[in-house]
Formats: structure tokens, C-alpha cells, sequence
């Protein structure tokens, strides 16, 4: 496609067509092409109009640039926003029905969206939308300057359960990029809300806010709220799920007593919770935290037994050792596959591991062959090559694995020309 004809008839025609099939990396190199996503048509829409009704963010995205707030008129700014609003008020299936006028039922499918996200695609009546528009909203309200209430970003971003929609994604974006200590204040004090959904996504703003800290101003401040936020906070909460998420943002910090709330929740009912508990303790392993993770070891859930195998497989003892042993034989396929990366990631491990490493070559998972061979690998044992034959040919899966080129790095250490 040349320029001329991205920038004529050919290149909107073409560019309506990406934004009614969601294809947002057409639609982005349309625009860049020189289609015009602000081009009024027949029926008084635009591109970029027909992109915000139809629930794609990454698509709206595409089309909006780097200038919107400036290019766009200030009518044409609010007719955005309220086509966004209304689609997300009145539902994507409510108001695709209406439009329609079809009563049969809806088709409904997961979709892909940019960057690890995802949200739902209704098809009626011959017409696709997706179910996006509080994402969508909250960007043309961020592009926009327009700062919308606190409150109103967590209920968009609390309305639909998956972790990976749009929406919630959206609202914590928004919520983390505004740099104020009004604004952190009231979205932190969720986490006394009654209902466990808002406290989870307050979790996640917690998390989004140390995950991105290197670009934050004040970092220092933050840091130092967010660990004091999540250790007052996990003694009183009482909902599983949520206490594992703050378990898990407690893990991804240096704050003190870590230990301690891990050997407190080791034994806590719920699967979910003991699984973050591994992940608290830092080594140098004292005798209480192994005694928790060879208990946690042989948990009933498969999922606890991993993460346990994965903590205690960094610096194991004798006794550990032979547990780990008897892990590689678990009748859980996961298990087996996490307990051998985890014994093939340490170089300096002792010789008896190398030796488990060795027994799981006669597995007849390749992923096992393929985690053991590495880490013999990585402690430059001569028994490399061979076990690298003992593989057997890898999956397109494998092609970007960092463990299939172990024996190209053992040889590069090793062997002279």
C-alpha cells in the first residue's frame, strides 16, 4: 500500500475495515500510512468513533496518536466520551441488542488483546463489539485531561472478575500514573472496603505502584508506604484470596518480619494462601523456616508442594535433599517439571545434586530431560553433551528457551578451539 492510497478513499475504507474486525496493527499502520482516523463519513462518524463504540482499547489507542487532545475539537472530545460512557454503562451484549434488534442469543469469546490483556467479544446480528468500553473510557479520560473520581476508576476496574481485562487493567494504569498523594490516599483506602473485590484490586495497586517505582517520583516515599500499607494489613484480613495476593506483594518486598508472617500462615486453610507462603522466606534458611517448607513439601496441593520445592531447592540440606528426591517422583507432572528447574538453576549446588539431575534424564517428559541437561549445564559438569543427546528432539515451543542453549554455552566455557 503506498502513501496516497492509505491517505485516500482505499486507506479509510481499509482503516473502517481494521477497526470493525479489532485489528489494532493494521489500523495503527494505517494511520501512520496517512489514513485519517478523524475523517467524517456518511452516516457522521468517524474512524475513531466507530473504533470507541466498538470496545477495543488497543484499537482506540491506535487511532487516537500522540495528539488527540490537541488535534480534536473540544465538541468532538465530548461526543467521544459519551459514546464510550454509554456503551459502558448500558453493557456491550445490552446495548449491541438494542442496536440490532436481535433477541436470539449473544456469541461470546475470550479475546487477545494488546500487551498480555484480554476482553470479551459479543457477535450479534452480524455485528462484533467488545466488551472494553471502560477501558476505553479511562483512556480517552486520561488522554483528555479529564481526572475522573477515584471511586469510579475502582468500580470499572472491579466490574468483570477476570485479572486480565481491559478495564482493570485501564483503571490501574490511570491510578498509578497519577502522581499525587490525594489521589494514592484514597485509592489505598479501599482496602478496608467491605467487599473483597475492591480490597483485591487495591492489592494490585499496591503491587502496580513497587513494580514501577524506578519511574516514579518520590520512590523512596512509596516504597516505604507500600511495605507498611501491606504488614499492617495482612494480620486482620480475613478473605483467602485477597490475604494471598497481599502475601504475594509482601514477597516481592524486603519488608520486615517476613519469616515470621510466613511461619504464621504455613498452616493456613486455604491452598491459595500457603502457596504464597514459600515466596516470604529469604535465605539464609533458619531451622523453623525448613521445618515449614519440608511440611509445606508434602502439602496435599500440588501447587504448595512447588512452591516449596522451588524455596527449599536454592539451599538444601541432607534431609532436604532426599525430600526433593521423592518430589521428582510426584505424581503431580507439574511438580516434577518446577522441582527439577528449580535443582538446575543453582550453579554452586552440591554434587548430590547433579546426581538427581542425572536420574531425571531417563524421564519421559522432555521438559524434565530438557531442565535437567541444563543444569548440569550450568555447573559445567563433562556429562553435558551427553545429556543434551539424552534430550531428543524439542517442540517450536523450545525455539526461544534459554535451557536449549545450555550445551552452546557449556562448550563456550569449556572447550578450546
Amino acid at each position: 500500500m503506498t502513501d496516497g492510497d492509505a491517505a485516500g478513499e482505499d486507506g479509510l475504507e481499509a482503516l473502517c475495515a481494521a477497526v470493525e474486525v479489532h485489528d489494532f496493527v493494521a489500523a495503527e499502520a494505517l494511520v501512520e500510512a496517512g489514513a485519517d482516523p478523524d475523517r467524517v463519513l456518511s452516516d457522521g462518524t468517524t474512524p475513531l468513533l466507530r473504533a470507541v463504540e466498538g470496545g477495543s482499547p488497543a484499537v482506540v489507542r491506535a487511532l487516537l496518536g500522540d495528539d488527540a487532545r490537541l488535534r480534536l475539537p473540544e465538541t468532538e472530545r465530548a461526543r467521544l466520551l459519551e459514546a464510550a460512557r454509554r456503551w459502558y454503562e448500558e453493557g456491550a451484549q445490552a446495548r449491541l441488542r438494542r442496536l440490532t434488534g436481535e433477541a436470539g442469543p449473544a456469541r461470546t469469546a475470550w479475546a487477545d488483546e494488546a500487551e498480555c490483556e484480554g476482553v470479551p467479544e459479543v457477535v450479534l446480528g452480524g455485528r462484533s463489539v467488545r466488551a472494553g468500553h471502560g477501558a476505553v473510557l479511562t483512556l480517552l479520560e486520561w488522554e483528555f485531561r479529564v481526572l475522573a473520581p477515584v471511586a469510579e476508576l475502582v468500580a470499572r476496574g472491579v466490574r468483570f472478575p477476570e485479572e486480565d481485562h481491559v478495564d482493570r487493567n485501564a483503571s490501574l494504569q490511570v491510578l498509578n500514573s497519577r502522581r499525587s498523594a490525594h489521589t494514592w490516599a484514597e485509592a489505598v483506602a479501599f482496602r478496608h472496603d467491605r467487599d473483597p473485590r475492591r480490597r483485591a484490586f487495591t492489592v494490585d495497586v499496591v503491587r502496580w505502584q513497587l513494580w514501577f517505582l524506578s519511574q516514579t517520583a518520590h520512590a523512596g516515599w512509596y516504597e516505604k508506604e507500600c511495605k507498611r500499607i501491606l504488614v499492617e494489613w495482612e494480620p486482620g484480613e480475613t478473605d483467602a484470596e485477597v490475604l494471598g495476593g497481599v502475601l504475594g506483594a509482601l514477597a516481592e518486598t524486603d519488608a520486615p518480619g517476613l519469616d515470621d508472617i510466613g511461619l504464621r500462615r504455613a498452616a493456613h486453610p486455604d491452598p491459595g494462601v500457603r502457596r504464597r507462603v514459600p515466596g516470604l522466606f529469604r535465605p539464609p534458611l533458619s531451622p523453623d523456616v525448613r521445618r515449614a517448607l519440608r511440611d509445606l513439601c508434602r502439602d496435599g496441593d500440588g501447587a504448595v508442594r512447588t512452591s516449596a520445592a522451588e524455596v527449599l531447592a536454592g539451599e538444601p540440606g541432607e534431609e532436604d535433599r532426599e525430600l526433593l528426591s521423592d518430589l521428582l517422583g510426584d505424581p503431580d507432572p507439574e511438580v516434577v517439571r518446577r522441582t527439577v528447574r528449580a535443582l538446575g538453576r543453582a550453579a554452586d549446588g552440591p554434587p548430590e545434586t547433579a546426581e538427581l539431575l542425572v536420574r531425571c534424564l531417563d524421564s519421559a517428559d522432555p521438559d524434565v530431560r530438557l531442565s535437567a541437561a541444563y543444569g548440569l549445564a550450568v555447573r559445567d559438569d563433562p556429562r553435558t553433551p551427553g545429556a543434551y543427546a539424552r534430550i531428543g528432539p524439542l517442540g517450536p515451543e523450545y525455539e526461544h528457551d534459554h535451557r536449549a542453549d545450555g550445551l552452546w554455552r557449556w562448550r563456550y566455557r569449556n572447550e578450546t578451539d
